[in-house]
């Protein structure tokens, strides 16, 4: 048995799978045969039989061929529909989806791509690549308009710049007329002060002596007055005003000179009086330091120029007023007492500060402590006040120090937290030209995270640029939220379109045979125009696609049925033809009357002329038959129409009736000695072949013919029951 595995001898294999002495040598022989064809004939041999194990076997490989057979369809299935789809989709025009389903359909195409032929796959790559031209055609399309738009934005750029420029031109020439003009002013300006200079300096006098007067000092505006005469001697005729201000000088000095004459000693008594009223007057002391201090310039006013009798009045102010100063002494030695306090509290203040400063790590400040540190600081330093000027000068400068090296470093964090922050906006306003909505999403919460660990910035600076972050991000969701919106409508149009083509197929499921054929071309085009489709929204793309596929089934089982209906009825008229032609060739083999001979002959020739549909091979083997003049053998045509009811009992897998089993196993015997091993041929296969051959029998007796003709018809019904449920 080994041998004839080895050199592949089927026949043999087949024999012993059949005739095996043993029940291992039968399995080992029906594990070794892998011929469809072989494995089919020979399970119909041993079906029956009492080796249900190597009917088994038989069986079992069948169907795991079957299986094969069958995944190597759904391949070649998958295969058509993912370069259709490829196909189609680079007939399309470009849209906002196109690059997805290009990627979906590529992915699709990848995964069976190994399996398609050569030319198959030259045709995928060649779609794909026009596919890719499309998306590379928009893409360079909308450079070309980015480019137009940048062009436009340049002219007007240039353009403004050169109004700026002739703007500076124009201002140019402006400030160089209004700097000659200036110079031109300034030049009279010039000549007009030189020659208005003695006049000022008369006037400078008038004021000095003015001056003098006021301080009571007579003798030093006489002085004045005298040089204003020299001045005046070399100098043109004085202008109105200027001679009436000398006159009002002159009768000031006169009043003044009678004022000290007569009026200067009652007054200095009443300001020793005045005086001496402010001790123990009980005054705050800087009331009281204020009414002492006008006091004593009064006296200082009232005794320039009356030197008479005055050193005595003077002591005794003098007296008084120290008196009445007491109190004030005792005030100010308080409040400078206050001032040192000051001082020293200001000397800690600016060791407790320097430490804070030095105690930060500056490679990791803690910021919200020094910006609160800033505000306190200034607060604590106003608390310490006043202070002595002097002393509190360099305690001031070391504390702005202080505080401008702090600022300093807030304010170059605060530059560089605003310099991330605006490149958060930009990042965040670059995401809106982003054509991936779900990528843009992400992106843009992953800035709003970074926002949020940027350090501290002005709080008016803060609001500001969160303001305009804030723009960017809503118009990145607000966006996305449109595209989300623009994709469901599209999918929502894919979905009518799929019920409109399922209403379709259900109406074209519905018609009747002559309507429903006529239809039956337009399939392939529903079919085409629902996968060109694409998506459906999510909770409805099972049912659509469930519904479809039903309508589609639908349509293929009625055309099938409508199909099987009509072969069916083709076949019954060949069948009841060639009865008529059996009946007549009866007649003529049993030499009936001319005349009966004639009316069946026209029978049957009337019959077959009334029938449009004949099976194929059919009319010409009715005509054959009805032209055939040899003498028949009743007989031997009623073996041949046995004979052919057993090969179709076989083929259909009917029980053959118990007088013609031994004809039966006869028959199989002899096909497995002359056939083993061959494949049967088309016509050998097929029940519709067997028909043919029925019609070409020549005549048989109605009592033989009629159980014969049920047997026959009995299989074909049989095999297409069979071939149906199979579909």
């Amino acid at each position: 048995m080994q041998s004839a595995i080895d050199a592949r001898d089927v026949q043999t294999v087949a024999r012993l799978v059949v005739a095996g002495t043993s029940t291992k040598l039968r399995q080992a022989a029906a594990h070794a045969i892998d011929d469809p064809d072989v494995l089919r004939q020979l399970i119909r041999d041993v079906r029956g039989g009492n080796d249900k194990s190597v009917y088994k076997v038989l069986t079992s490989k069948r169907d795991v061929l079957l299986e094969q057979a069958r995944q190597l369809d759904q391949l070649r299935a998958e295969i058509d529909a993912a370069s259709e789809a490829l196909e189609r989709h680079s007939r399309r025009p470009y849209d906002v989806l196109y690059t997805a389903r290009l990627d979906q359909f590529e992915s699709r195409w990848n995964a069976v791509a190994a399996q398609a032929d050569a030319e198959l796959r030259d045709q995928a790559r060649q779609w794909i690549a026009r596919s890719r031209e499309t998306v590379a055609e928009h893409l360079r399309e909308s450079a070309a308009r980015a480019s137009q738009q940048q062009a436009a934005a340049d002219a007007a750029a240039e353009a403004r710049r050169l109004r700026e420029q002739q703007a500076q031109a124009s201002a140019a020439a402006e400030a160089e007329q209004a700097q000659a003009f200036e110079e031109h002013k300034r030049a009279l300006a010039e000549k007009h002060d030189a020659e208005q200079l003695p006049f000022r300096q008369i006037a400078e006098l008038i004021r000095k002596a003015r001056a003098a007067l006021s301080d009571g000092s007579t003798s030093r505006a006489a002085g004045v007055r005298r040089t204003i005469e020299e001045k005046r001697a070399g100098a043109p005729p004085l202008p109105a005003n200027l001679v009436s201000q000398l006159q009002q000088l002159d009768k000031q000095l006169d009043e003044l000179r009678d004022w000290k004459s007569f009026s200067v000693a009652p007054k200095r008594a009443e300001l020793i009086e005045a005086m001496e009223s402010l001790v123990d007057a009980g005054l705050e002391p800087l009331a009281l330091a204020e009414k002492i201090k006008a006091l004593q310039d009064e006296w200082r006013t009232l005794s320039k120029g009356a030197g008479e009798n005055a050193e005595a009045d003077w002591q005794g102010f003098q007296q008084a007023a120290q008196k009445a100063y007491q109190p004030c002494s005792e005030y100010f030695a308080a409040q400078a007492q206050v001032r040192e306090e000051n001082l020293r509290q200001r000397d800690a203040l600016i060791a407790r500060f320097t430490a804070f400063e030095a105690e930060q790590d500056w490679e990791r400040p803690d910021w919200r402590a020094v910006i609160r540190a800033l505000p306190e600081m200034k607060q604590q330093w106003r608390r310490c006040s006043p202070v002595d000027r002097a002393a509190g000068k360099p305690q001031q400068e070391k504390f702005v120090a202080l505080l401008a090296s702090l600022q300093a470093r807030l304010d170059a964090e605060y530059a560089r937290n605003l310099k991330q922050k605006e490149a958060l906006i930009e990042r965040a306003q670059a995401l809106l030209a982003s054509d991936d909505g779900r990528k843009a999403i992400d992106a843009i919460k992953e800035l709003q995270q970074q926002w949020r660990t940027v350090g501290p910035v002005p709080r008016e600076a803060d609001q500001r640029l969160w303001s305009v972050f804030r723009q960017h991000s809503d118009a990145v969701f607000q966006k996305r939220q449109q595209d989300f919106a623009a994709y469901s409508a599209g999918l929502e149009n894919n979905k009518a379109q799929a019920i409109a083509l399922c209403e379709q197929l259900e109406a074209i499921a519905a018609l009747d045979a002559a309507e429903l054929l006529a239809r039956s071309a337009a399939l392939g085009e529903i079919r085409n125009a629902f996968e060109a489709l694409g998506e459906f929204p999510r909770a409805d793309t099972r049912e659509l696609r469930n519904r479809f596929d039903q309508g589609l089934a639908r349509c293929e089982a009625s055309i099938a049925r409508h199909h099987a209906l009509a072969a069916e009825r083709a076949w019954s008229d060949l069948f009841e033809a060639a009865d008529h032609v059996r009946a007549y060739r009866l007649a003529v083999a049993r030499r009936s009357d001319a005349s009966l001979i004639d009316s069946l002959k026209q029978a049957a020739e009337t019959d077959i002329a009334a029938v449009r549909r004949w099976p194929k091979g059919g009319l010409d083997a009715l005509k054959q038959a009805l032209a055939d003049d040899r003498a028949a053998d009743l007989a031997v045509n009623e073996a041949a129409a046995r004979m052919l009811c057993i090969r179709a009992e076989i083929l259909s897998d009917t029980p053959t009736p118990a007088e013609d089993q031994a004809l039966r196993r006869e028959y199989q015997l002899q096909r497995l000695v002359q056939g083993m091993g061959q494949r049967l041929t088309a016509d050998e296969a097929h029940m519709d072949s067997l028909a043919i051959e029925w019609v070409r029998v020549g005549p048989v007796e109605q009592a033989a013919y009629a159980p014969l003709l049920q047997r026959f018809r009995r299989c074909r019904e049989r095999a297409g029951s069979r071939a149906g449920g199979r579909h």
